[in-house]
Parts: C-alpha cells; structure tokens; sequence
C-alpha cells in the first residue's frame, strides 16, 4: 500500500539524519520528493540514492535562512512536477548555551533556521496551495487534501536547560502550526508539528565526533556531551534513542491520508518519556 502515490512532496533538511529518512520512506510509499540540504553534494547524493531505488527525486541545496529560498524551492517542485502535495519544514541544528552567556547572534540564529525559514516556506507556498484549492472547490465541491509537517521538539514543548534559544523557535513553530490549522482548514490543508525527544542524529551524538555547523562567525559543534547521552537513556523508558527511521513514521502519518481529519496537532516521539 502505497500512502502518498503520485503525491509531491519537499522536505528540508533531507541530506541527513531524520530528513533523509523521512525522503526515503516518502519514495517508498510513492511520492516524488523534491529535498534540500545546505550542503550541495549530500543533497544530490540523497537525491541520486532515491532515484537509484526506484524513486523520484529532486535536489535544491540551499540555505533556508535565505530570504528567497521559500520562493526558490516551491518554485522547483511546481516547475519539475506541476504540483505540490506536502512541505515538511525539517532543517535545522543547535547552538545552545546558557541564557545568561548567550550572544544576540546565538538566540537569532535559532529563530531564523526554526520558525522564520518554515514561514517563509510556507508563505510562498501559499498562493499555490490556497488558489489550488479554491479552484477544486468550485469544480468538484471539495478541495483535496494537502499537508504542512513542522518538526518541533520536546525542547519547545517543555523546555530544556541550556536550549533557551532553540527552545523559543520550536515552541513558536508549534504556535505556528496550531494558528495555520485555523487558517487553512477551509482548503483541507492539514497542518500538524511533530516533536521529536532523543532521535540519534548528529544534533544528540557525542561531541567529540566532530562534526560541526559553518557560520561567518562561528564554528558550532554538533552534538551533546558523552554524559549526557548517557543520562537521557536512563531517563526514556525504552532505554534508548530513536532512530531515524522511527522518527520519520510519524512524518509519514501526518503526510498521508491517514490524518486527513487531523489538524493542529503536535505529537511528541519520545520512547514513553
């Protein structure tokens, strides 16, 4: 059973961790996925491996921050496909730090990538989602389903210490999704957020791995402290971290027909805590 056949879909963040897998079973359920990374080659990579399994799929790197990136991405998926079914606004990362010691630049950074970029996308996906649906009701008295997924975090539902900034942007995008719902229910565009708790990603690996976020002016590390990995599996009731895959199951279900009278929901992935 294919959820999401004929389906276009675009996905932010999709060269890794959660996006990828969430572009994977995408395909596999029959959608044609249009992702985006800021880093150029592992978007194409994710994209040829999509394609190389049966799929089809279509790269745009790019920043999301970037004012015109909403405009740039929409306007590739209507040009490369016609249409436009799904947006999950994905991309991200953390910066944390105490509130007392955190920079201006540090608090705007995760604003920007977290709730300003996942507006701006969807406002320029706007007017073709509301037009279309207009249209399919004045033809066929009903407008079909489509779905906006926002990934927010138990950060943003709860709080987290040393997340004061990350935090602030995946609660307002949970406040963004609810009033969305509101908004765009008369076009059956559902609108739900999904919150995610420790998904193994390189945002919750270990520090020392090395990875790391480029900016102008920072040189972020990616990742968590070792004892802290450690703490949190004592703490979830199923001992352990959720992979990639598991946290994509979710996105699918808000993605798919199975949710059509499901709006302004925000479900928590947390393995019980």
């Amino acid at each position: 059973m294919q959820l999401l056949e004929g389906k276009v879909a675009v996905i932010t963040g999709a060269a890794r961790g959660i996006g990828r897998a969430c572009a994977e079973v995408f395909a596999a359920h029959g959608a044609r996925v249009v992702l985006s990374d800021i880093d150029e080659e592992p978007a194409r990579e994710a994209a040829e491996a999509l394609k190389a399994a049966g799929g089809e799929a279509l790269a745009v790197a790019g920043d999301v921050t970037a004012a015109e990136f909403g405009t740039r991405i929409v306007g590739a998926a209507l040009d490369a496909y016609g249409r436009l079914d799904c947006i999950v606004n994905n991309a991200g990362y953390t910066w944390d730090g105490t509130a007392h010691k955190m920079s201006d630049e540090q608090w705007q950074a995760m604003l920007d990538v977290h709730l300003t970029a996942p507006f701006r996308l969807i406002r320029a996906a706007s007017a073709y989602l509301r037009e279309t649906a207009k249209r399919e009701k004045e033809e066929r008295g009903r407008a079909q389903a489509r779905k906006v997924v926002n990934v927010s975090s138990t950060s943003g539902t709860r709080g987290n210490a040393g997340q004061a900034n990350y935090a602030a942007g995946k609660a307002g995008v949970v406040g963004l999704t609810k009033t969305l719902a509101k908004e765009w229910g008369q076009f059956n565009i559902q609108v739900n957020a999904v919150a995610f708790g420790f998904i193994e990603t390189r945002l919750t690996q270990a520090k020392e791995s090395g990875e790391r976020v480029h900016r102008e002016s920072a040189d972020i590390a990616l990742g968590i402290p070792r004892a802290n990995r450690e703490i949190a599996f004592k703490l979830i009731p199923a001992g352990r971290g959720g992979t990639p895959e598991e946290a994509a199951g979710a996105v699918l279900f808000f993605a798919s027909p199975l949710s059509d009278y499901v709006s302004g929901q925000v479900l928590e992935v947390t393995g019980g805590l």
